[in-house]
């Protein structure tokens, strides 16, 4: 499970979340033209406030275009530079958003969030060792953020240092026992080292807290099935797709950090006839475009 908003550990840490709500328009540029200033970093800060408060109801565009103004009107505004490089990573434009980041790791290197969403934003670009360091540097800032704890079990996990990245998982599970994603990626890591019992254990741990995610239930179901259960590994597998059909893509999959070997193995499973109809009805189209041409390339994994 990787997939979650960059805005999330923004506002946690830096507590934008939590601003009064601004009247909306209170920030026009006073009637003269001797505007000092100070005049001219009140209105930025103002138009800031209107920028969090729509971003907190996912109005991004109005949002983006009043922050963007408001870091040029008060350019030393750290809080400012950190919700324009959110609001970026937000809308995938991610060198953009990295860049306003850093500005604003600049004027106030004590922001976790900022450092929160620049890791999330290096691991995204694959640069893992410098992701690695931002989100270590957020979380000596406020060490209690599973989400950012997660990230950094995901960016271990990415650079292969496993025992690393359960740790970091494990930790994120204590200050909320019921993140699942943290659960069902601990699972990830023990089936790639090949112990797929422990795995089993973490995917239906992960179920009994969300039912409703198809993650968990499908890579139970590959499970099930290399473990000689078929017939319940190919009704678990239906079942998961017909929750959310992404994860019949194997794009997809790879995505939310599906390893060589559990990848492989769900190509198998998806190559069945049972499975193969299943996917047809579901209407999920392989990376290539077809559900067959999938299902053959499953077929001839070892």
């Amino acid at each position: 499970m990787l997939q979650r908003s960059t805005l999330i550990s923004l506002f946690l840490a830096v507590g934008l979340g939590t601003m009064a709500q601004p009247a909306l328009g209170q920030a026009v540029a006073p009637r003269t033209l001797k505007i000092d200033s100070q005049q001219l970093e009140q209105t930025g800060l103002a138009l800031f406030k209107e920028a969090v408060y729509l971003s907190q109801f996912q109005q991004v565009e109005p949002a983006l275009a009043r922050v963007k103004l408001a870091t040029q009107l008060a350019p030393k505004s750290a809080d400012a530079w950190a919700l324009l490089g959110g609001l970026y990573l937000s809308q995938k434009q991610v060198d953009e958003g990295i860049l306003a980041l850093e500005r604003s790791r600049s004027l106030n290197a004590k922001n976790p969030g900022v450092h929160f969403s620049l890791g999330a934003a290096y691991f995204g670009q694959e640069k893992y060792e410098q992701a690695a360091e931002l989100l270590k540097a957020g979380l000596k800032i406020k060490p209690d953020v599973p989400e950012a704890l997660f990230d950094l079990g995901n960016t271990y996990y990415k650079m292969g240092k496993l025992k690393d990245a359960i740790k970091q998982y494990e930790k994120s599970l204590d200050q909320n026992e019921k993140f699942w994603p943290a659960i069902n990626n601990i699972g990830l890591v023990h089936y790639e080292k090949g112990n797929v019992s422990r795995a089993i254990k973490q995917w239906e741990a992960a179920i009994k807290i969300d039912g409703k995610s198809g993650e968990p239930q499908l890579a139970l179901a590959v499970a099930t099935y290399v473990e000689g259960d078929k017939d319940a590994g190919l009704s678990l597998a239906k079942s998961a797709l017909q929750l959310d059909g992404r994860y019949g893509k194997v794009a997809f999959l790879e995505e939310n950090l599906w390893g060589e070997k559990l990848i492989a193995d769900t190509k198998a499973v998806f190559a069945t006839p049972e499975m193969q109809a299943t996917l047809s009805e579901l209407d999920v189209e392989s990376d290539d475009g077809s559900a067959a041409d999938n299902a053959q390339e499953g077929s001839e994994s070892p």
